[in-house]
């Protein structure tokens, strides 16, 4: 491990228990706390007594907490969880600092098939969220037929592919939204940026399963992220198979992505930003790199949501926004430190 951690530059192996502790509080306050922000004034003793059901808790905050805050809180937690986590398998299968879910064209995909879905079919015919789903998807099954054959094997085609058919469907959206009404391109541009203004119990049920079962998939292959990281020639010599190991973990980390898009929009920087500051808090191994990831995205999503909730009166800033500034400080502070 001194060695892995010498050859990414990065700090020897931090004191992961106490770190992973010290998250967990943070993760279990900040949720409580998120559940008293709204316009209605629900207080902790409330919201204890709402959880736990005990008897004789306010009508009001009974609902306001299962239907709207609490569903709400979760989706935070799993999208920036699933991100995170997303973003961290990228950069070790490829090797690349900079590797992002949205590299595969998912955003560019999902805005697509939304924007197909409010201004071209008939209304009501299919969600925006389905929409957007069919699209991320479409977008990943374009991104590995251009890649066909052998370089699919080469992760900075695969990447370079993404990057291509973003712009492709970029612009076939910016056609489509050319000549739509504008309340209808409006919709879908707010939506693009992203927010968890829609989300409720179905958008749980959907995310929970998929993050859950794409964390674990990552987990059980650990070691061998482990070896890819030194190199190919060095994984193989310990008996893994690379091009297996990176097509089963681009695809999971598409169909996560895609479900994250189609429920919440574009949530840009989170998986290129959360997994850097892991390696510096957590480790650089991949079982530390990974929980670490996950707890960390879903506490810094929990954050990003509620000052979305609260720095306008009235108005609700789209998470995009946030996260793109945050992330773009981030990384230039980050350039600049290691010039100096």
């Amino acid at each position: 491990m001194v060695k892995l951690a010498a050859r990414l530059s990065l700090p020897r192996q931090r004191n992961y228990p106490l770190m992973l502790l010290i998250t967990l509080l943070l993760l279990v306050a900040s949720a409580v706390f998120s559940l008293t922000l709204g316009s209605a004034e629900i207080s902790i003793n409330d919201i204890i007594a709402v959880l736990f059901g005990t008897a004789g808790t306010p009508a009001l905050a009974d609902t306001v907490i299962w239907q709207i805050r609490l569903p709400r809180l979760l989706c935070a937690m799993l999208v920036g969880a699933g991100l995170a986590v997303s973003g961290a398998i990228l950069q070790n299968v490829s090797r690349n600092p900079l590797a992002d879910p949205y590299l595969f064209g998912l955003m560019a995909g999902a805005g697509l098939g939304a924007t197909i879905v409010s201004v071209v079919l008939p209304a009501q015919l299919f969600s925006v969220a389905v929409g957007a789903f069919a699209g991320a998807l479409l977008a990943v099954a374009l991104v590995f037929v251009f890649c066909a054959g052998q370089h699919w094997r080469k992760v900075e085609v695969t990447l370079l592919a993404g990057v291509a058919v973003s712009f492709m469907l970029s612009a076939l959206s910016s056609f489509i939204l050319y000549f739509a009404e504008p309340f209808a391109a409006n919709r879908v541009m707010f939506w693009l940026m992203g927010s968890l203004s829609r989300t409720d119990w179905q958008s749980v049920l959907l995310l929970a399963p998929v993050t859950l079962l794409v964390l674990l998939l990552a987990l059980a292959l650990r070691r061998q992220l482990d070896a890819l990281l030194l190199s190919d020639e060095s994984a193989r010599t310990l008996g893994v198979n690379t091009s297996r190991l990176r097509l089963v973990l681009l695809l999971a980390t598409a169909l996560l992505t895609a479900c994250i898009v189609s429920q919440c929009g574009g949530i840009a920087f989170v998986g290129l930003m959360i997994p850097h500051l892991v390696r510096r808090l957590f480790g650089v191994t991949s079982l530390h790199l990974l929980t670490g990831s996950a707890l960390l995205g879903a506490l810094f999503l929990i954050w990003v949501d509620n000052l979305a909730r609260t720095v306008l009166p009235q108005q609700e800033i789209p998470l995009g926004v946030i996260t793109s500034l945050v992330g773009s400080l981030f990384f230039l502070t980050l350039m600049r430190a290691k010039q100096t």
